[in-house]
């Protein structure tokens, strides 16, 4: 276990559950609660329900059900994400489109796991969320070599410069300007100026196409934009 997944184990993982079936929302209980280290503290049915339990429960993870109402779920992580900028968000998905995966972590989700996971990978995902890793389940990578797409290297024309990467990094991430600027010691103007570089460089929309070029580009060693590559787990890690 590497030190930043050790120093998220200390203590007990606060965990809310965020999931519409009640009887998914009482597995999701069970699993958390049978996992070393972990306690469920809060099961909210509706959606709207979500933030004011997270400020009374004061969780260190949010594990989220994203299915059919994908659009609201992902407004309620962004919301998470702005409000409690230290609780991590782990997504219980049932797509496994690369776009709704990129729009997720656009958002704000450190974790997208299937709906079919193990309790093991729930439980790593959840700690390496803690530790500011982003995880996405190896059965979205299981495709025929011949089918497999060849990742485009992102090498932007003008170099992005290091205080731009590190924006992008915190992009990546799903973070807010104002905490962007909290996180590296700048002003919410300097974000702002330096997002609008990185736009232009990297040739993207918005910021979400900017985090979709990224995250599409992690598979390529000739990547030269500064980021870090998403966390692919090649297979269930015992806690």
């Amino acid at each position: 276990m590497s030190a930043p997944l050790a120093s998220a184990t200390r203590g007990v993982t606060r965990v809310l559950l965020l999931a519409d079936a009640p009887v998914l929302r009482r597995g999701l209980v069970s699993m958390i609660n049978e996992t070393a280290g972990m306690q469920s503290v809060g099961t909210p049915g509706e959606l709207r329900r979500a933030l004011t339990l997270v400020e009374t429960a004061r969780p260190d993870a949010v594990v989220v059900e994203m299915g059919a109402g994908r659009a609201a779920t992902l407004n309620v992580v962004r919301d998470l994400r702005r409000r409690f900028p230290r609780v991590a968000v782990v997504a219980l998905a049932t797509s496994e489109d690369p776009a709704v995966v990129n729009e997720a972590v656009a958002a704000g989700v450190r974790g997208y796991l299937m709906l079919n996971t193990s309790p093991t990978l729930l439980g790593w995902a959840i700690l390496a969320a803690r530790a500011g890793r982003t995880v996405v389940d190896p059965q979205i990578r299981r495709v025929e070599p011949a089918a497999a797409p060849v990742g485009k290297p992102l090498t932007p024309e003008v170099p992005l410069t290091r205080r731009e990467q590190d924006v992008l990094d915190e992009l990546l991430q799903g973070q807010s300007n104002r905490q962007i600027g909290r996180n590296l010691f700048i002003s919410e103007d300097t974000v702002k100026s330096h997002v609008k570089a990185i736009l232009r460089k990297l040739g993207a929309r918005d910021r979400a196409h900017a985090v979709s070029l990224v995250l599409s580009s992690r598979g390529s060693a000739s990547c030269t934009c500064g980021t870090h590559a998403v966390t692919a787990v090649p297979a269930p890690v015992e806690i």
